[in-house]
């Protein structure tokens, strides 16, 4: 073993162990006498067998050397180069694993080399769900760190069936695919400056687990179904800086009651959601200063049932390109299972803020040249809008839009602009193609539009904004393109007290705002230049005249 504080040499240091196998005996030996190093010593994994030659199988050695480290008060367990197999190993509290610019950790493609991590509880538990396999795992670990310059490659190609009812090459699907690291109640852990590939499953999943620093990792996970980058659950004191992630799934889930969450200078590419969240309670958290681009799902995707309490979430200076969506937040108060138990505590979804956005979004989305098979997108996922939805008697509250700029792949028709949305709130394409090219908001108390601006890149016969159930808005430095075959730029059903101020109309249009419904009122409209829509005002649905004020 190879001690880079203490002078003894490895010879001195089998002097101090006994049996017939190295890695046996490491398990089982004393600590060095020179207790002022203990904690601080580096356990060379080939001093513990293993090889690093691509093919033979070093899972005992890494795992005897975290073992030797743990017992030692820790210290550091170091990958030299060379590319070592490994199926499961176990981290250990108080022990960092290096893994050198030239070394790599390489997931045995035997399924059989993998097992589950007992101590983590299966799915059935809606907080926790999917697998408990991971090729490095931990539970209840604490002071754990995942660093250097190497590589993690889980082949996850191995574990992908061919074709449906086909068993993949490793023997091993489904749930029970192995992550890259998968953590489990742990606390103070470091994730720093790695290569993160080929996960058969999510690459760094970290379940319930507090004080998580991740730093520098760059993610290309994309031969698999529900490859995931990172999936948080449940944990809170999460920072994660300067990564770079190209999955397949969600990028960067928040799922469960995530809280004290910051992510920022980071780039971002997926089939589906970058910024995902889900059930739960997640608050106080600020995403900051991330380049999103080739996200064909939904860049930021919200979905929230009856019991969930989400506020404070901020999202502030992103760029988005070839994406669509490009944000989607629902909400659902509506439970499940007995209607004579309601749910324990009253949903609500508040303080949701998005400022200094700038988006290219595209109105259909396309194959990823790096992965390998096809992406199946469903037909509600063209021509996507900002969407915030909630249905039956829940309302968003306090949802900003401020400094935003989108421009849109457009083509939407006469007949999209008159359907009717239905009454669903569950993923974004399950609501179809939005009435709006722009934005389409129903339910939402609080609205603001502060310095927005929407335009198309070939015409679209949808208004840009439908308001529908809104109350107490506010839109001021509004700027859209209307079309003359449109019916108008904006569209106010059953919406009432929304102030309208310094807006523009960018291109030709029929009418610069549509009201609908009789319990439509206190709209005001005030100042701007409107001078490109024929008209300012056109009432239906038993819209009353005397609901709309228009001023200056």
């Amino acid at each position: 073993m190879s001690h880079s504080n203490n002078p003894a040499s490895r010879r001195r240091w089998l002097g101090w162990i006994s049996g017939a196998s190295l890695g046996a005996a490491a398990l089982s030996a004393a600590s060095p006498p020179d207790g002022d190093s203990s904690g601080t010593r580096t356990y060379n994994i080939t001093d513990f067998g293993a090889k690093g030659d691509g093919r033979t199988l070093a899972t005992q050695a890494v795992q005897a050397a975290i073992d030797a480290c743990h017992k030692d008060r820790g210290g550091t367990v170091l990958v030299p180069a060379g590319v070592f197999v490994i199926g499961t190993v176990e981290m250990k509290s108080n022990v960092t694993l290096e893994i050198a610019a030239q070394g790599k950790l390489l997931g045995s493609a035997d399924g059989r080399q993998y097992h589950a991590a007992d101590g983590i509880p299966l799915r059935g538990d809606s907080t926790l769900g999917d697998g408990n396999v991971g090729l490095i795992f931990a539970v209840e670990a604490e002071n754990i760190a995942i660093i250097g310059q190497g590589t993690i490659d889980g082949q996850g190609a191995q574990f992908r069936s061919p074709s449906r009812g086909v068993p993949p090459p490793s023997g091993r699907g489904g749930a029970d695919r192995p992550y890259h690291v998968l953590l489990h109640r742990c606390k103070n852990v470091r994730i720093r400056d790695l290569f993160l590939v080929a996960s058969a499953f999510h690459s760094v999943r970290i379940i319930q687990s507090n004080y998580v620093w991740i730093d520098g990792i760059h993610i290309h996970n994309r031969v698999n179904g529900n490859n995931d980058g990172f999936h948080f659950i449940s944990s809170q004191y999460v920072h994660i800086s300067n990564c770079d992630v190209q999955s397949q799934d969600d990028a960067c889930a928040l799922f469960g009651s995530c809280r004290f969450v910051t992510v920022t200078n980071s780039t971002f590419s997926t089939r589906w959601a970058v910024f995902r969240f889900g059930g739960g309670n997640p608050q106080d958290i600020s995403i900051s200063n991330c380049i999103i681009y080739e996200t064909y799902g939904c860049p930021v995707k919200m979905h929230f049932g009856p019991e969930s309490q989400v506020r404070n979430l901020l999202f502030s200076n992103l760029v988005m390109r070839d994406v669509t969506g490009p944000i989607s937040i629902d909400l659902n108060n509506r439970g499940r299972g007995d209607p004579q138990n309601p749910p324990a505590q009253k949903g609500f979804l508040r303080s949701i803020s998005f400022q200094g956005i700038r988006a290219e979004v595209v109105s259909e989305g396309a194959q990823f040249a790096d992965i390998n098979f096809a992406q199946n997108y469903r037909p509600g996922e063209t021509r996507q809008a900002i969407v915030l939805n909630a249905i039956g008697d829940c309302f968003l509250e306090d949802i900003v839009l401020d400094d935003v700029r989108v421009t849109y792949g457009g083509g939407g028709t006469a007949e999209e602009a008159e359907r009717a949305v239905p009454q669903v709130a569950g993923e974004y394409f399950e609501i179809g193609t939005p009435p709006a090219y722009g934005l389409y908001a129903r339910n939402v108390r609080g609205l603001a539009l502060h310095n927005v601006r929407f335009e198309v890149q070939k015409p679209d016969l949808r208004p840009a904004v439908v308001l529908e159930h809104v109350s107490d808005g506010s839109i001021n430095g509004f700027s859209a393109e209307g079309n003359p075959r449109a019916k108008s730029v904006l569209r106010f059903v059953e919406t009432e007290d929304v102030l309208v101020a310094g807006a523009r109309v960018l291109a030709p249009a029929a009418a610069f705002l549509e009201v609908e419904g009789a319990a439509t009122k206190g709209i005001t409209i005030d100042g701007g230049d409107l001078t490109k829509a024929s008209t300012a005002v056109t009432f239906g649905a038993g819209a009353a005249r005397e609901a709309v004020k228009v001023r200056g």
